[in-house]
């Protein structure tokens, strides 16, 4: 089993930047892919980012390109979100997600998952 715990969320105002953290614990890889979803109040939860453990590779929602970055720190078993330029439309909840290697971490059934981390942007 995998234990995601995010934190990092808030209240911030629009145009304001917030930065997420996921420790990550128990039979936790390297290789794992790494990923944050969200879900908006209403709405399905949906893809945000991704980052490979294999290649580093990321990969991004069209509509947090260029605002939002995805890391990770191995040592650290932790991988992070960095928001920028926030809007109201990026309120959610955010969930961490993680999955084996070569696997479809798009395929959110088979996904590990945390409990989420609340963050609200005002206008």
């Amino acid at each position: 089993q995998v234990q995601l715990v995010e934190s990092g969320g808030g209240l911030v105002q629009a145009g304001g930047s917030l930065r997420l953290s996921c420790a990550a614990s128990g039979r936790t890889s390297s290789t794992d892919t790494m990923a944050w979803f969200r879900q908006a109040p209403g709405k399905e939860r949906e893809f945000v980012a991704f980052i490979s453990g294999i290649t580093g590779v990321t990969n991004y929602v069209d509509s947090v390109k260029g605002r939002f970055t995805i890391s990770r720190d191995n040592a650290k078993n932790a991988v992070y979100l960095q928001m920028n330029s926030l809007t109201p439309e990026d309120t959610a909840i955010y969930y961490c997600a993680a999955r084996q290697a070569f696997y479809n971490i798009y395929d959110q059934a088979n996904n590990y998952w945390g409990q989420g981390t609340l963050v609200t942007v005002s206008a």
